[in-house]
């Protein structure tokens, strides 16, 4: 781990694309702000770790469910489009 010293509106770097820089400093806590390029994702780690977990379980399909699904669109297809309704 790379430990830094910085005051207020001082920055690092971590690579070309992200900074951070640290805003504020108060007794709670430490006010971050992070740039970064569009196609990197920049979370708090408890919300990353809600979003894995969230990933986990929904990729976590129970055997047979992937081939029932399959079954029953085929179906669906099979059958056509839905008639019009009158209205």
């Amino acid at each position: 781990m790379l430990v830094f010293t910085r005051k207020r509106g001082e920055a690092i770097m971590i690579g070309d694309g992200i900074e951070i820089k640290v805003l504020r400093v108060g007794q709670d806590g430490v006010r971050l702000g992070v740039t970064a390029p569009a196609d990197i994702a920049v979370h708090r780690q408890e919300i990353y770790e809600s979003v894995r977990a969230a990933n986990e379980s929904a990729a976590a399909v129970p055997a047979g469910a992937a081939r029932d699904v399959a079954t029953r669109l085929r179906q669906r297809l099979a059958a056509g489009p839905p008639a019009a309704s009158q209205g």
